[in-house]
């Protein structure tokens, strides 16, 4: 079984990032390959990391502003936008409105809490961006994705990850 599990660098206001944190803290696996993104909206970087490491379960992690509980993301939507000031356009035209995730992640306990969708930044981007490819190209991998707000503990975040990880290896 092979996993990849990747988050984000810092961006915009924030100096840290926490799953960057999280996946540095991962220890090292032959079967679980770790990335940190830079915040940008760069199909070939998410694209390239699947081609490359040819994962079985595929776990995006990304920081969300606000909120007490972490959100397990059901669905991208086909829209990005850099700022609130910004109008939304279509991460591909002509495609599927939404895409939905294939990783079942439920029983996490009471601090996690399924959305329905993350937004239209660059964490919704990557997974629309991971979503379509494996469809279009018939790929069997499993896809999850989960927001963790910036100032939830990390001791806390970080154990369910790994959780999610062991998870994900046995199945």
């Amino acid at each position: 079984m092979r996993v990849l599990v990747y988050g984000f660098g810092p961006y915009k206001d924030f100096k840290t990032n926490i799953t960057q944190k999280i996946i540095r803290k991962l220890p090292r696996s032959a079967n679980v390959k770790k990335i940190v993104f830079p915040v940008r909206f760069d199909k070939a970087q998410f694209i390239a990391a699947v081609e490359k490491h040819r994962p079985n379960v595929i776990l995006g992690l990304g920081q969300c502003g606000s909120g007490k509980d972490l959100r397990i993301e059901r669905r991208a939507v086909n829209r990005r936008r850099d700022s609130k000031e910004e109008q939304g356009r279509p991460i591909r035209r002509g495609a599927a409105t939404s895409l939905g995730t294939t990783l079942k992640l439920d029983g996490l306990g009471k601090q996690a809490h399924t959305s329905g969708s993350a937004g239209d930044y660059v964490c919704n981007f990557s997974m629309y961006v991971m979503l379509d490819y494996l469809r279009r190209y018939g790929k069997k991998a499993r896809y999850g994705f989960i927001h963790i707000p910036h100032n939830y503990p990390f001791d806390r975040a970080f154990r369910l990850v790994r959780r999610v990880i062991g998870i994900a290896c046995r199945t």
